[in-house]
């Protein structure tokens, strides 16, 4: 695959892909945050995005329509695949008990999924597929065996890890190497970056790169939302997250609109600041900001160009440290997940 021309593209991984600094997440455009768009705004937004060089996206099984969308996408435009550096994930399985969701990273299930997406998108292959989360279940050399095979059969190009711990991935990439793994990691959310998970530490010993969910904090830097009434419309999760709880998210909006002077004062918006924030902890980090639209997906674009001096950098991290709520991912007992010995 030749490198992206029209984007600032970095290696994906020691001896990775070359692909765009910014991705494209697609899980908002499948009814995350409310009713999906039409299919005509989503191929649009797909359009714009490969027409401006975005041309690394992401999606998972557990995305709503996305990956039959996507398949819609690739059939009407087959001669933009090759383009494409595409990425889906396996291993939340719906269930119809509570909470809807059961984690299963078993090869068993691997090898179902990785069946189902190919069917759904209509491709042959995928260029990267996630363990989207570890079952605390299956040791993690158990899932890579099967990673491994789907590689060599032609269905995989490179694997990824999803919300993982620095011993999981330690132990993953012995087996065989990651080439990033994707975690919750914004100018609000820097738990990768903490001595007692290290895992930034060993990605980067490892030379694996840093793929980074909701850099957006699930909107909240874009500066829209400003009370309850703004997370509680129907078919909006966002009114569980701990920031954004009746008791908190006034002290986190105050705290917000000081960052926003920054980028104000550098004449830009605070997403961008906020995503230039993220591009500028290395150029092994690459944000995935989820875009449902079109102007939202050029405003992104528009943070590479931000120049941020290491005064606002630090300044920026200094403010962000007074939010208060914990982070969602801990409620659901599997962040940066941990997975049992193999037994001899």
């Amino acid at each position: 695959m030749a490198a992206f021309k029209t984007l600032p593209s970095r290696p994906l991984g020691r001896n990775g892909p070359l692909v765009p600094r910014l991705g494209l997440g697609l899980m908002g455009a499948s009814g995350t945050y409310g009713p999906s768009p039409s299919d005509e705004e989503r191929f649009a937004l797909l359009d714009e995005a490969y027409r401006r060089g975005e041309q690394f996206w992401d999606t998972a099984d557990k995305y709503g329509d996305s990956e039959a969308l996507l398949g819609k996408w690739f059939a009407a435009n087959a001669e933009k695949r090759k383009d494409i550096f595409l990425a889906t994930k396996f291993g939340i399985k719906p269930i119809k008990t509570s909470p809807g969701y059961a984690i299963d990273s078993s090869p068993e299930y691997c090898r179902e999924c990785i069946e189902r997406s190919l069917t759904r998108l209509g491709l042959p292959f995928v260029d990267l597929y996630y363990v989207h989360r570890l079952d605390k279940i299956t040791p993690i050399e158990k899932t890579m065996e099967v990673m491994v095979a789907l590689k060599n059969a032609g269905k995989i190009k490179y694997i990824g890890l999803s919300e993982c711990s620095a011993e999981s991935l330690r132990r993953a990439h012995a087996v065989h190497p990651i080439a990033c793994v994707q975690v919750e990691y914004s100018l609000i959310c820097t738990e990768i970056e903490s001595p007692k998970r290290r895992l930034l530490e060993v990605a980067r010993e490892l030379g694996v790169a840093i793929v980074c969910y909701s850099p957006m904090a699930n909107g909240f830097l874009t500066g829209t939302i400003r009370s309850r009434a703004d997370v509680t419309k129907p078919g909006d999760f966002r009114g569980i997250l701990p920031w954004l709880k009746e008791e908190n998210i006034q002290k986190n909006v105050a705290v917000l609109d000081r960052i926003a002077e920054i980028a104000k004062n550098n004449g830009v918006t605070l997403p961008q600041l906020a995503l230039a924030w993220l591009l500028a902890q290395g150029d092994d980090v690459f944000p995935l900001p989820g875009s449902s639209n079109i102007h939202r997906l050029n405003q992104n674009l528009q943070s590479l160009e931000v120049a941020l001096s290491a005064e606002d950098e630090q300044a920026m991290r200094r403010i962000a440290g007074e939010m208060v709520g914990e982070r969602f991912q801990e409620l659901t007992g599997y962040a940066f997940g941990d997975t049992p010995a193999l037994e001899s």
